[in-house]
């Protein structure tokens, strides 16, 4: 767990979740990262990234993921955008694979190039569904890899957004930011908690679906208060922080906005995250049931 001084402790709350933390952003760190989860990722493996859209450079270095991808025989794993752009149709979010290097390091699948597959939310709620990349299907298991950093929408992205929005085919992300009310373009007006909570509503399904074969990690690095999603984002203001990892994608969240909170150059990113509200994601996703915003930061660099 963390102390008053921001210094990492291993005296452990037996009732919170594991978050694992190294601050050597590199191959080898991300390596120890998944290893100390004990989990192992098997079978048809996919690791979920964001591809960034061109004229952005904060994505994660193909150099960083390469090793841990090739580890697991893994292929990377993708949806197209709802906005336009880049991304926004099989053949050029290709190009943009291709563009930024991840063609080179491991099998890429642009998951509803062939379609979508509905993963069904209970509850109630906003959503009664999840529509994700039908190439869904084919996966045992998936690496949620996450670049933690700012968004201009849902005022932070880590693990959770990114198997939410980032599994979720064109159609699933307009139900996601609409709160169900719209399959094109990305509900403009709708209330922003309700976006938020149907964002947690989608990942809650993606997590049910892959039951216990889904490890998360967030980078936490290159921390604009921009998404890379955008072509433009803002230039960070605060110093790169280190990589997690933990089996419970709430509590991983959790870990990485309070330690944006305890940067003394986090103002920015704190901002963009309070203006959207952005907490609510998982103060949402915890009464759900899709993790625990209660944690011990554990240091796996001692």
């Amino acid at each position: 767990m963390m102390n008053e001084t921001g210094e990492l402790e291993d005296d452990r709350d037996a009732g919170a979740a594991d978050v694992y933390m190294t601050k050597d952003i590199s191959a080898d760190g991300l390596m120890r990262a998944y290893e100390v989860l004990g989990r192992r990722v098997t079978g048809h493996v996919a690791v979920k990234l964001s591809s960034g859209e061109p004229g952005g450079h904060y994505f994660l270095s193909t150099k960083l993921i390469e090793p841990l991808i090739r580890s697991v025989d893994g292929t990377i794993i993708e949806c197209n955008t709802a906005y336009g752009g880049a991304r926004s149709t099989t053949e050029s979010h290709r190009r943009v694979m291709e563009d930024h290097g991840f063609a080179a390091i491991a099998p890429y699948d642009i998951m509803d190039a062939d379609g979508e597959m509905s993963l069904p939310i209970h509850g109630g709620g906003h959503l009664e569904e999840d529509v994700v990349g039908s190439h869904l299907a084919n996966y045992d298991s998936i690496i949620d890899l996450a670049h933690f950093k700012g968004h201009a929408m849902g005022g932070f992205g880590g693990v959770v957004k990114n198997m939410s929005i980032g599994i979720a085919s064109s159609k699933g992300k307009s139900l996601i930011h609409s709160a169900g009310t719209e399959t094109t373009g990305y509900g403009i007006d709708t209330p922003q908690d309700d976006f938020l909570e149907s964002m947690a509503q989608a990942a809650q399904a993606v997590a049910t679906y892959m039951g216990e074969n889904i490890v998360y990690i967030d980078v936490m690095n290159n921390l604009s208060v921009d998404c890379d999603c955008d072509s433009h984002p803002a230039e960070p203001e605060m110093d790169d922080i280190g990589i997690l990892s933990s089996l419970d994608p709430v509590a991983l969240d959790q870990a990485c906005v309070d330690l944006v909170y305890r940067d003394p150059k986090g103002k920015a990113l704190v901002e963009r995250i309070e203006s959207k509200h952005g907490i609510h994601t998982l103060e949402h996703a915890e009464e759900i049931g899709l993790g625990t915003r209660t944690y011990n930061l554990v240091s796996i660099d001692r």
